[in-house]
């Protein structure tokens, strides 16, 4: 497909990316790609539509889908299917990818009562397969609130993820996931890099107590030497704040180098309020460009 940046590509052009062509495409957007995090497996906030098409008319670029059992994917929105990951990706045609949970080992302590995960949410080497299988663009190996991921975890996740995926591995914690270590540190972002990780999931400046905007910066500058991406994650249900919180997380994550924002899927039904995605959109790439994306026919 050559050397395109993100917000030039089309559905024609992601039909026929290559990882490689992927990640390229991001690096060429200048931190101006918009990653929304969304979950299928609930009443969406359209009840006739699914939370992914939402997400692509409100301007994503990526979309990730969040707490999806992938050996029985549930998608709200959509009729009887037996292929429903199938379906989705043809309706949305962009880049699209799931959450996988690197479970820490069990005598850890945690800071709360953690959930039981299905075998479908957890990474292994049978759940990777699945995605793909699947034929997902990429996996993004972080931790739900009280799922019991570390840092470890994710570690020895990404080592998997080499053996058994083709995609794309995105990798970092948004938050504790009910451990109390670092969040993120050089050490961790090195070692994930090292194992293969394409993309380092940090926490949007704001988004966790303590980690400040000289942090995120330090993390990038050794991610970007490493050859790696870096994406900032508003993980912490503040995607549902008020517009201007929302803005101001952006911006600060692009003044910092990111190459991906990203936006959780906290509020009503499964997604952010559709304001705070165009709203983020706009903030980091501009009135048109949001426009284009919101615009572009899946025909072209």
């Amino acid at each position: 497909m050559g050397n395109k940046r993100m917000l030039d590509c089309q559905a024609s052009d992601f039909k026929a990316m290559t990882s490689k062509d992927l990640l390229h495409s991001i690096r060429a957007n200048e931190g101006r790609t918009l990653l929304v995090e969304v979950r299928e497996d609930r009443t969406p906030h359209l009840p006739d539509l699914t939370n992914c098409e939402l997400a692509r008319a409100a301007g994503a670029d990526l979309v990730l889908l969040n707490q999806m059992d992938v050996f029985q994917p549930q998608i709200w929105g959509l009729s009887e299917n037996q292929n429903p990951i199938q379906t989705l990706k043809s309706f949305v045609q962009r880049p699209m990818g799931v959450n996988l949970e690197p479970l820490a080992p069990e005598n850890n302590q945690p800071l709360e009562n953690l959930e039981k995960l299905p075998a479908g949410r957890i990474c292994s080497k049978n759940s990777l397969k699945r995605v793909e299988e699947l034929g997902l663009n990429f996996v993004c190996l972080t931790g739900n609130p009280r799922s019991g991921v570390s840092n470890q975890a994710i570690l020895e996740g990404i080592k998997l993820a080499k053996q058994y995926f083709s995609g794309l591995i995105i990798a970092g914690k948004m938050h504790s996931a009910a451990y109390c270590e670092s969040i993120s540190s050089l050490k961790w972002v090195a070692q994930f890099i090292e194992a293969g990780a394409d993309i380092i999931l940090l926490p949007a400046v704001g988004t966790v107590p303590g980690f400040t905007i000289q942090d995120f910066e330090q993390s990038r500058q050794l991610i970007h030497q490493k050859g790696a991406l870096c994406m900032a994650a508003n993980g912490m249900s503040q995607d549902c704040s008020q517009k201007e919180v929302v803005i101001k997380l952006a911006i600060d994550a692009k003044i910092a180098g990111a190459d991906i924002i990203h936006i959780g899927c906290s509020g009503s039904g499964g997604i952010a309020p559709f304001e705070n995605i165009m709203q983020l959109s706009i903030a980091v790439r501009g009135l048109n460009h949001t426009l284009r994306r919101m615009a572009v026919s899946n025909s072209r």
